[in-house]
C-alpha cells in the first residue's frame, strides 16, 4: 500500500450504513492551458479516459460523473462509462472554484455523502489508489482525505531583487546539507485526488474534524498543466498509467478491418478498369512486428466489403497475412473464427473503423481504431491511433500491443517501484 497519515484535529466523525460514493472529474471546457486538454488524446487515450477508467474499475464507487459545460466533453465522458452533471453558467467561469463546482453538485445530488473529486490531469492514478484513499474516511472516520507526493527539494525564502536581504533557506542548513538518503523529504500535494465528506463539503472545508493524507510514489505523480508536460506525460503513462483489464492480457490472435484499417478506403481505377488499392509499408511492418511474437494476424471483410474478392486477395498477400472473407455478421464470423482456433475473447486483438464493428470491439480483450474511423466516437476504444487508416495506423497498434505484452511479462511490478530505483 502506497501510505497514509491521519492527522487528528478534533474527533472522528461516524457513519452508519452504507454512504453513497460518487467519484466526481470536473472538466470544463474553457482550458486557458491546453484547449479542450481534458479530452485531448494521452498515448491512445484522452486524457479524461485514464482517470474514469480507474474510477470505474475501483470498485468502490457507486456512481463516477464527469462535470462540465462543453457537449463534446460531455460526449467523450459518456462513451467512457461515466455519468455527465452539466453545470451551470456560474461555476463555469475562469473565477470559479473547484469548491463551488462541487458544492453545486451535492446540492442537486442529495443522495451522495462522500464525493471523490478525481483530477482528470493526473493520467496515473491506478484503482487501488482510490480504493485505499476511500477506506481512510469510510473505516478511518476522516472528513477528508488528499493525495501527496514525497519531495526531496530545498527550498528558500523569496527576496525582492532590488532589496540587499539575503534569502533564508526555509528547510535547510546551509552548513550541513543532508544527502538525500539520509533525509526523509517533504510532503506535497500532487493534485490526483480530493475526497471528502458531504459535511466537510457543506461547511465549505472550514470545520474539519479530522484531516489525511494518502502519499503516492513519484512515478504516479503526473499533474498536466502546459503543453510542454505532454511528452513527459506520455511517457510516464505508457510506464506507469492504469491500462484496465487488458494490461494483463496475453493476446494470440489480431483481427484488422481491411477498409479503413490496412487501406484509406479510397479504391482507383486503373486506365483498363483495374480497381487499385494501396497499403502502407509500415502497416506491413507492424504486422510482421506481432507476427514475430507469434501473435497471428487476421485481415476480416464484412459483408459490405467494396473491394473485391481477387483484390482482398491480393491485399492480403502483399500484407503477408490471413485472410477471413466474411459471409454473415461480423461478430457471428469472429465468433466462429475464435471457436476453429479455441481461442477466448481476451486472447483476441481487434482494429475496427466503422459502426458495424461496435460488437466485437467491445468484446475482444484490446481494441484500436485509426484517428478517422467513425466508430471512434461510437466506442471507448481502448486506443485511438493518432495515424489515419492506411498510413501507418495499424503498426502503431501494433507497438501499443506489444508494449502491454513487455508489461505484463516485465518481472518489475509497475505498483511498487522501489524510489531508489526510479
Amino acid at each position: 500500500m502506497e501510505s497514509n497519515r491521519c492527522s487528528q484535529v478534533g474527533s472522528c466523525c461516524s457513519s452508519s450504513g452504507h454512504p453513497h460514493r460518487a467519484a466526481l472529474i470536473l472538466a470544463r471546457g474553457g482550458s486557458k492551458g491546453i484547449p479542450l486538454k481534458n479530452i485531448k488524446n494521452l498515448a491512445g487515450v484522452p486524457l479524461i479516459g485514464w482517470v474514469l477508467r480507474a474510477a470505474l474499475d475501483s470498485g468502490v464507487a457507486d456512481s463516477v460523473w464527469v462535470s462540465t459545460d462543453h457537449d463534446e466533453i460531455e460526449r467523450v465522458a459518456k462513451v467512457w462509462g461515466a455519468k455527465v452533471h452539466r453545470r451551470s453558467p456560474e461555476v463555469s467561469k475562469d473565477s470559479s472554484s473547484s469548491l463551488e463546482t462541487i458544492q453545486e453538485f451535492i446540492r442537486l445530488r442529495p443522495e451522495v455523502d462522500i464525493v471523490c473529486h478525481i483530477q482528470a490531469t493526473s493520467p496515473c492514478l491506478h484503482p487501488h489508489h482510490i480504493r485505499e484513499a476511500l477506506q481512510m474516511i469510510t473505516e478511518q472516520g476522516c472528513d477528508y482525505v488528499f493525495s501527496v507526493v514525497r519531495r526531496h527539494q530545498f527550498r528558500w525564502e523569496e527576496v525582492n531583487e532590488k532589496g540587499s536581504k539575503n534569502p533564508t533557506p526555509l528547510n535547510i542548513d546551509v552548513a550541513h546539507r543532508p544527502r538525500r538518503q539520509d533525509w526523509c523529504g517533504e510532503l506535497y500535494e500532487n493534485g490526483s485526488f480530493y475526497f471528502y465528506t458531504r459535511k466537510a463539503l457543506e461547511n465549505g472545508l472550514e470545520q474539519l474534524d479530522k484531516i489525511a493524507y494518502y502519499e503516492m510514489l513519484p512515478e504516479h505523480s503526473v499533474d498536466i498543466d502546459v503543453d510542454i508536460d505532454w511528452p513527459v506525460a506520455e511517457q510516464r503513462v505508457l510506464r506507469f498509467g492504469y491500462f484496465g483489464q487488458e494490461e494483463k492480457a496475453a493476446i494470440r490472435l489480431f483481427l484488422c478491418n481491411v477498409s479503413g484499417c490496412l487501406t484509406n478506403c479510397q479504391i482507383y481505377t486503373s486506365v483498363s478498369g483495374e480497381d487499385l488499392v494501396a497499403i502502407n509499408a509500415r502497416d506491413v511492418a507492424g504486422i510482421q512486428m506481432l507476427q514475430r511474437e507469434d501473435i497471428e494476424v487476421i485481415l476480416i471483410s464484412s459483408v459490405n466489403e467494396p473491394l473485391s474478392r481477387g483484390l482482398l486477395e491480393k491485399v492480403a498477400q502483399q500484407a503477408r497475412c490471413g485472410l477471413r472473407i466474411g459471409e454473415q455478421q461480423k461478430g457471428l464470423e469472429v465468433e466462429r473464427l475464435m471457436r476453429e482456433k479455441n481461442l477466448r475473447w481476451d486472447e483476441v486483438a481487434f482494429m475496427g473503423s466503422e459502426a458495424e464493428d461496435v460488437d466485437v470491439l467491445s468484446q475482444v480483450g484490446l481494441n484500436g481504431v485509426p484517428c478517422d474511423a467513425p466508430v471512434a466516437d461510437l466506442i471507448a476504444a481502448k486506443y485511438i491511433c493518432q495515424r489515419p487508416g492506411g498510413h501507418g495506423a495499424i503498426r502503431e497498434f501494433a507497438e501499443y500491443i506489444l508494449t502491454l505484452e513487455k508489461k505484463s511479462t516485465s518481472q518489475v511490478h509497475q505498483n511498487r517501484i522501489d524510489r531508489a530505483h526510479f
